[in-house]
Formats: C-alpha cells, sequence, structure tokens
C-alpha cells in the first residue's frame, strides 16, 4: 500500500513538473513570437499615380507611401487601375471625364500648315502641337471655318472640346485605298 501511495504522489509530481516546464515554456516563447509579429518593417515605396483625360494628356503624382505589404497599397488605391510594379515603385492609372488642366489653361484647335487637324499649346503657328488628329479637306472648308482655325479656336471646356471635334471631324479627308 505504500507503494501505491509513493507511486500516487510521484505520478503527481510529474505533472505539476511536467504542466511547470510547459508553462514556462509558453510563458518565454509567447512574449517572442507576439514581439515578431508585432514588428514589422514598413515599405518605403514610391506610388505614381497617373490621370488619363479625354484629350489623351497624362498627369502624374509621385507619392512617397509607407505600408507593411504591397497589397496593403493596393488596397489603399482600389479605385486606381495597377499597371505595373516592381521593389521601388507602383504605377496606378485613372482614366478622367474631362480635358487636362494644360487645354483648359492654353490649348487652342488649329490647323498645320500641312492641313492637319491639330491641338496646338498656344496659338497655331507656334509649333508646339499637343496632339493631332486627321488630315482635313481644305476644299471642302468654309473660308470662315478656315479662318477660325487659322487663328485658333480656344479650348475652355469638356463639351466645347468634344463638339469643335465633332464639327471638324466632318471635314477630314478620308484616304480611298
Amino acid at each position: 500500500m505504500r507503494m501505491s501511495y509513493h507511486s500516487h504522489i510521484l505520478t503527481v509530481c510529474s505533472f505539476v513538473v511536467i504542466f511547470f516546464i510547459s508553462f514556462v515554456s509558453i510563458d518565454t516563447t509567447m512574449p517572442v513570437m507576439a514581439e515578431e509579429n508585432s514588428i514589422q518593417h514598413p515599405l518605403s515605396v514610391k506610388v505614381v499615380l497617373q490621370r488619363k483625360y479625354l484629350d489623351g494628356e497624362i498627369s502624374e503624382e509621385i507619392i512617397l507611401e509607407k505600408a507593411t505589404s504591397i497589397g496593403e497599397i493596393v488596397e489603399m488605391y482600389s479605385d486606381w487601375i495597377l499597371l505595373d510594379h516592381n521593389k521601388e515603385s507602383i504605377v496606378f492609372q485613372r482614366k478622367v471625364d474631362d480635358i487636362s488642366p494644360l487645354l483648359k489653361t492654353n490649348g487652342y484647335f488649329g490647323i498645320t500648315g500641312d492641313g492637319i487637324f491639330s491641338i496646338f499649346n498656344g496659338r497655331p503657328g507656334s509649333n508646339d502641337i499637343i496632339q493631332s488628329f486627321f488630315q482635313l479637306d481644305v476644299e471642302k472648308l468654309e473660308s470662315r471655318k478656315h479662318d477660325e482655325l487659322m487663328e485658333g479656336i480656344r479650348i475652355e471646356s469638356k463639351d466645347q472640346y468634344l463638339e469643335v471635334l465633332k464639327i471638324y471631324e466632318t471635314y477630314s479627308k478620308i484616304e480611298k485605298k
């Protein structure tokens, strides 16, 4: 009987020692794991935000973002289209349903010397062409409209931009093959 009592005490002590060892083991490893999970080195990534306007102009804004992952940055700009990314930078783009600030500030429709319907940065003749559209059939063009294009038609709004394009498109030279 004495052996059984002794055996019982030994078993209880063994459980206490095992429990204590496992408790100490958990106690010492838990803070380390928690510390490892909470210490995250933020990434510093160059984010390029491109805005593409109706007139084809693309403006860029560059921002330095800090995040714990590329996925976090992509989530921050979820309403943008992801174009490209690497370790140093991420490029997003958004289409803007308007004309660019450049056109609003200094854009003019006009005609080049060889009859190409174009947009100029400043009045036509400055040779600072922003965008070319199509060849105009100058012979079909009314003299008043030709004079307007030579002088330059100031671009003031999206609606006016679309209207002028539509009007002068009817005078485009269609090449026959």
